[in-house]
């Protein structure tokens, strides 16, 4: 039996820790949630002579429970639908390479965080992170304020990061970078925005996404409909709403929900977070079967994270997304025609 990948580690960890005490029941799922985010392999960094007690979230204890196993790999059990579908950093960074041209296309990132809302960092040390990067372009997209968690911005404040994002570029004229003002409005289980559209007025690119009524079971094909049909929305962003080990996808009539998306010219975002991976791969395959037009962000919220990139990038590679139809690929210029058709 070959070494276990750090997908098949996390699901041992969390199954580990499904059956631990309440404490040792969090660090177990801790270090699966880190592990889908090491951004190489468990085995490799081992034969390397890396320590595994270095990895985040993995103590001594737990460095040697995942050498035990890389020692004799035991049967990984089949994971419940919170932790199914998920990919991993270091998948992601290995199947970029075998197709290196691929990654080169990338133009820009069109989600990521600053501490106008839930991010770790300044508007400004997100930007020059990006730019870093390499990039031509970012769209800053933080929360709208209409509910408590994620916290957001309200229209002052949404007014105040306009006028900030204009002194921004201003300052990099002449650099060849342009931070685009988005926002990630919240939608309510209607598929209603909690922003005025004339609020809105001022941003270049609005991200839809769903923060409630996240758990449950039933068809949710209506709010879905609702929401691509939202004439305020450009994006709906991380559609399923699944998050790794805390929930799984939202049920919908997917095939009906990106077939209104393209009736409506709204895009639909591979979110590129680890816990998130949203859209799964089995839904990419079935949007792009549909024709969808698809936006990628990291959804990062500090400047480590836009790294995370990868995984949306290796996930539309994978699911044989045309390259014609990602909007990062595409020049700022072509990126905001399209949002303000």
């Amino acid at each position: 039996m070959s070494m276990p990948t750090n997908l098949e580690i996390a699901e041992l960890l969390a199954a580990a820790g499904d059956s631990a005490d309440e404490y040792r029941r969090r660090a177990y799922h801790r270090a699966a949630g880190a592990a889908l985010t090491w951004p190489e392999e468990v085995a490799s960094l081992r034969d390397a002579g890396t320590p595994l007690s270095s990895l985040p979230q993995i103590g001594d204890r737990l460095a040697a429970r995942i050498e035990g196993w890389l020692d004799d790999p035991p049967e990984v059990p089949e994971p419940p639908p919170s932790r199914a579908g998920f990919v991993t950093l270091a998948w992601a960074r290995a199947r970029l390479a075998e197709d290196p041209d691929w990654a080169d296309q990338i133009r820009g990132d069109l989600q990521m965080h600053s501490n106008y809302s839930d991010g770790k960092h300044t508007l400004g040390e997100m930007t020059v992170a990006a730019a870093s990067r390499g990039y031509s372009y970012i769209a800053i997209t933080d929360h709208s304020g209409g509910q408590p968690v994620p916290p957001g911005m309200n229209v002052p404040a949404m007014k105040r990061q306009q006028n900030e994002i204009d002194r921004l570029n201003a300052a990099m004229d002449g650099d060849g970078f342009r931070v685009v003002k988005g926002i990630e409005m919240n939608l309510d289980p209607e598929g209603v925005g909690d922003v005025a559209h004339d609020d809105l007025t001022g941003f270049e690119l609005v991200l839809g996404s769903f923060h409630s009524k996240l758990r449950v079971t039933d068809d949710q094909t209506p709010r879905y409909l609702a929401a691509v049909r939202n004439p305020s929305v450009d994006v709906l962003a991380h559609p399923t709403a699944r998050r790794y080990n805390r929930r799984p996808s939202l049920d919908a009539d997917w095939p009906a929900v990106f077939k209104a998306a393209i009736e409506s010219g709204t895009a639909v975002e591979i979110d590129s977070h680890p816990h998130r991976g949203d859209l799964p791969l089995e839904l990419i395959r079935v949007a792009v079967e549909a024709g969808v037009m698809f936006s990628i962000g990291s959804d990062a919220h500090d400047p480590e994270e836009l790294g995370f990139l990868d995984v949306s990038l290796a996930l539309a590679l994978d699911g044989g997304v045309d390259p014609d139809r990602i909007l990062v690929f595409k020049d700022v210029d072509d990126v905001l025609a399209w949002s303000s058709r």
